[in-house]
């Protein structure tokens, strides 16, 4: 039997372990609240940043930043100044101040910028050809540095890797560009026919990238030039910024896919499956800006079958000056011809 004073402390100790478990309770209901009215909070913020975005983009105002708000001043800025330089360029060219091609000047120092930048294309097995080229218009050695130095011509051999990086092919290439030190080898492409056209925008690419020149031009290897006739047609289109010349012409496009020149892309043609204008593959030649537009784009511009083709569809939509020039037909030697075909 439990005495009074006993049932006394049992009760006190029941009483004091019921008030640190209700000081619980009352804790977790008060961050439960809490916690509930935050996530409320956050839910009505981001309901009305919806809202706002919405409004804005709905009236069609653009959510730029600071940055590329100054970028696009900077950028009108430069195209204003630019303008105004090409005003004065023309207008001294009608004064008779034209120098036979540019020239940049950095500090105390002259140099004479490129008129042309010449690029043939070629494979491997293709050495006689090339050499051929090289005894009768290119020039070797002395005589190839003269012609970068003295006419502001630079002709190099362009081609890719082998599929077998490093083989016998590749090694015949290093060899001979040892020798004569005029080739541009793209490492980054494989050689195949049919990748081509992705070799000529290679080509540009790395050219716009390597010389600021005035023109770039593109070459077969079996073709031979006259680069004194060549060099005084180009000095006649300096007024052209952006010049697209050559034997310009069309043609059927082929779908059946047995065919030698069959275009898997026939039916972007329309239905009288024939192409558009364009310069004629033997030798076209572009102006520097059209060779710095395909470098910046040149992950998006699509090839077709034909690099001619590839080429003049990047320049359907711009404004672009085509010159049909039938210098450019490499068909035969005649009077001031630029090319004749072998």
């Amino acid at each position: 039997m439990q005495s009074k004073g006993s049932s006394t402390r049992l009760s006190g100790m029941a009483s004091r372990s019921r008030i640190p478990t209700l000081l619980l309770f009352m804790f977790a209901a008060f961050s439960s609240i809490y916690v509930a009215g935050r996530l409320w909070q956050d839910s009505e913020n981001r309901v009305y940043l919806i809202k706002e975005l919405d409004r804005i983009t709905g009236q069609g105002q653009s959510a730029i930043s600071v940055d590329d708000t100054l970028k696009i001043i900077a950028c009108r800025e430069q195209h204003k100044k630019l303008a105004a330089l090409e005003m004065e360029l023309a207008a001294a060219r009608q004064e008779g101040f034209d120098s036979k091609h540019s020239t940049e000047t950095t500090g105390t120092n002259s140099k004479k910028r490129p008129l042309l930048v010449i690029g043939i294309l070629t494979g491997f097995g293709r050495k006689n050809n090339r050499d051929a080229i090289r005894k009768a218009w290119m020039g070797t050695g002395a005589a190839l540095k003269k012609m970068e130095h003295k006419k502001g011509i630079v002709v190099r051999f362009v081609i890719g890797r082998s599929a077998n990086r490093g083989d016998s092919l590749d090694r015949s290439i290093d060899s001979e560009n040892r020798q004569n030190d005029d080739f541009v080898i793209l490492d980054n492409h494989v050689e195949a026919v049919e990748e081509l056209p992705k070799k000529a925008k290679l080509f540009f690419v790395h050219a716009a990238d390597k010389w600021d020149a005035d023109f770039y031009a593109k070459v077969n290897d079996d073709v031979y030039v006259n680069i004194d006739a060549l060099g005084t047609t180009l000095a006649a289109h300096f007024d052209k910024p952006r010049l697209y010349i050559g034997c310009m012409k069309s043609g059927e496009v082929f779908s059946e896919a047995s065919h030698k020149w069959y275009e898997p892309d026939w039916w972007k043609f329309g239905d009288k499956k024939s192409y558009f204008r364009h310069a004629s593959g033997e030798l076209y030649v572009i102006s520097r800006a059209l060779a710095k537009f395909i470098s910046i784009n040149r992950y998006i511009l699509r090839t077709y079958a034909h690099d001619d083709v590839s080429v003049g569809s990047w320049f359907i939509g711009l404004d672009v000056k085509h010159v049909n020039e039938g210098k450019f037909c490499c068909s035969s030697w005649s009077g001031g011809a630029i090319c004749a075909g072998v």
